[in-house]
């Protein structure tokens, strides 16, 4: 087809028709952010033009949850582009809603790890995370069409979200090693003597001891708790010495607050949902801010042009990322068919190193950053820095997730790059876009205690607690990749107009939590019931039931059952429900996910890719 003609536009959708049919399932979170970035509905053109109600129209089609979703974007030039999304790609999984695609792929598994068996998340994390890669997939078709490819449709699924959102353990799990911290239940949050519920944050080890030594903890326990500490953010548990937690608990909030200023450490109590919900501002996920109009890509773009399976083939991101959100995020970009140049530090990133490792490169990075180009650059020098404005000078994308602040100070913002490069899209994945005055450390379960994260993961009658998987770095570097995407359609619609976009873990934090803040501004309770999404014992193992079934399962005692045999019960009796995945290193082998776990070049394991171009 032709390109679409450029327009002036200020959001990348903008004048685009947005349709649905089939069921709703995980689609809500990929509608809501098609409306954001301009795509409107027939209903709403109606409504502005005052010939209709405005009502956004119904879903048709069945609601079985084996049935999928259609979404559908048409106009301003481009040919219609078409996105199924479905809960998964086998009928016969048993993967028909929130709750069993968190059992089936191992997402209560790991975040069950703290307590020490399989928990589910009272959010819906697989669903919010789908609904994402459903507006990647949609905007990366555009984009192609944008750059002279034809239009394609692209289908993803709930199934494939859940094994992103895992794919670090997945690694570390079938690595040549065994982890280098122990995975055994236990971790924060704290609770001092006047019952506040608290995370605390450092990467220093030192602050860590100066802080628990201002506390009067026993040296011993002190010195043993680090290493899981530090570790958990790859293991998701952290079985620290109990008293730790009995040292927290002989202290008042004010006392914990003065020792953490005083050696450099951060603590933040965990808020709830009535808190934030109280304090929102509306915002979206991300935002894009062009830099003005008329600068038109220059002859630096790679001459490669977009094909149906990679729509992204021929543009260039530079990504200076450390641990996940931004490495993610341009992983995504990469498979999408972009050529992905990783900024590290001179003598490489030492993440490369972490174990567990595969033919001696750590499996966990691997599952972020395999196929990526690399690049050694002292930011620290002069020359380095000119250097890497030269190469921005020549690419599409300039993706970054440092500590703020530091970029500008580096000469290395989006206002120096435009200078060299008035096409660029350039990219920050930050912790707090700074919405948030007097935030704490901008790190995954910082966020997730200030946003009240922990307490909408947890039901009601369990305590509220940070997940100590990484949800807002694997849900930040999907809303990453999305942004970028986005900017890059707003560059094709906008005369090659550079554009600077905005995302953050506090984004992510409030993307996953919208319905529950939704609930508490309605003056309802915000968290989920008693027992929700808590699998069932087995003689072997667990299951988990969908949510639909959950309070009709209860009355059955199925422990002495073995997994089948339990599941082929409830099936008599007309009850939905799926085995749990006790071990992501399990997948391999799962009938659920046929031939899905693939080894890279180096004997990781590798999860599919999550879309399907067709």
């Amino acid at each position: 087809m032709a390109s679409p003609a450029v327009t002036r536009t200020v959001r990348p959708l903008e004048g685009l028709h947005l349709a649905t049919s089939g069921p709703h399932g995980p689609t809500g979170p990929a509608l809501e952010h098609l409306r954001l970035f301009g795509a409107f509905t027939r209903a709403e053109a109606e409504a502005e033009a005052g010939t209709g109600t405005g009502a956004r129209p119904e879903q048709a089609g069945p609601r079985d949850g084996r049935a999928p979703a259609q979404i559908f974007l048409s106009g301003a030039d481009f040919d219609r582009q078409e996105a199924t999304v479905r809960w998964s790609a086998h009928p016969a999984s048993g993967m028909t809603d929130e709750a069993t695609v968190q059992a089936a792929t191992g997402i209560m598994a790991v975040h069950g790890r703290r307590d020490g068996a399989p928990r589910g998340l009272a959010v819906d994390f697989a669903a919010t995370a789908t609904g994402v890669l459903a507006v990647q997939g949609m905007l990366a078709g555009l984009l192609a069409q944008a750059r002279g490819g034809q239009a394609v449709g692209v289908t993803t699924g709930a199934d494939r979200a859940g094994l992103l959102a895992v794919s670090q353990y997945l690694a570390a799990a079938g690595a040549d090693e065994g982890e280098a911290a122990e995975l055994a239940p236990g971790g924060p949050p704290f609770t001092s003597a006047d019952g506040i519920l608290f995370e605390l944050e450092t990467l220093d080890p030192g602050a860590w001891a100066a802080f628990w030594q201002a506390l009067e903890a026993p040296f011993g326990a002190v010195r043993a708790g680090w290493r899981p500490f530090q570790f958990r953010y790859a293991t998701a548990c952290a079985p620290f010495p109990a008293a730790l937690h009995t040292t927290a608990r002989t202290h008042t909030w004010r006392r914990i607050e003065e020792a953490a200023a005083a050696c450099g450490a951060e603590v933040c109590r965990l808020r709830t949902l009535a808190e934030r919900a109280a304090e929102h501002d509306g915002a979206a996920p991300w935002s894009l801010s062009p830099y003005g109009f008329g600068h038109h890509a220059g002859p630096h773009r790679n001459p490669g042009a977009p094909t149906p399976s990679r729509p992204l083939a021929g543009l260039t991101v530079l990504e200076a990322g450390r641990r996940i959100q931004a490495p993610l995020a341009a992983h995504l970009l990469g498979l999408l068919g972009a050529d992905v140049v990783r900024i590290e530090p001179p003598g490489g990133d030492p993440l490369r190193g972490m174990p567990p490792a595969c033919s001696g490169i750590s499996a966990r990075w691997l599952a972020l950053n395999r196929g990526k180009r690399a690049v050694e650059v002292d930011i620290k020098s002069v020359a380095d820095r000119r250097r890497l404005r030269q190469m921005a000078a020549g690419a599409d994308v300039f993706l970054h997730n440092w500590a703020p602040g530091k970029a500008a100070a580096l000469g290395l913002d989006s206002a120096h790059l435009a200078a060299v490069n008035p096409a660029l899209v350039y990219a920050y994945t930050g912790g707090w876009a700074g919405r948030i005055p007097g935030a704490p450390m901008g790190t995954d379960f910082m966020v997730q205690a200030r946003t009240g994260v922990g307490e909408a993961a947890r039901p009601q009658d369990e305590p509220p607690a940070p997940s100590l998987m990484t949800l807002l770095d694997v849900l930040g570097g999907l809303l990453g990749a999305e942004a970028v995407l986005a900017g890059l359609l707003l560059r094709e619609r906008s005369a090659g107009a550079g554009v600077r976009v905005d995302s953050s873990l506090l984004g992510a934090a409030d993307a996953l939590t919208a319905p529950a803040l939704r609930r508490a501004l309605r003056g309802q309770d915000p968290r989920r019931p008693a027992g929700f999404r808590r699998p069932l014992r087995t003689a072997d193992g667990w299951i988990a039931p969908t949510d639909t079934c959950a309070p009709a399962t209860a009355a059955y005692d199925l422990r002495d059952l073995p997994t089948a045999e339990a599941l082929a019960q409830l099936r008599a009796h007309g009850l939905s429900a799926t085995g749990v995945t006790a071990d992501p290193a399990d997948l391999h082998h799962d009938p659920r996910f046929p031939g899905s776990i693939s080894r890279d070049a180096h004997g990781a394991p590798a999860v599919p890719d999550p879309w399907s171009f067709l």
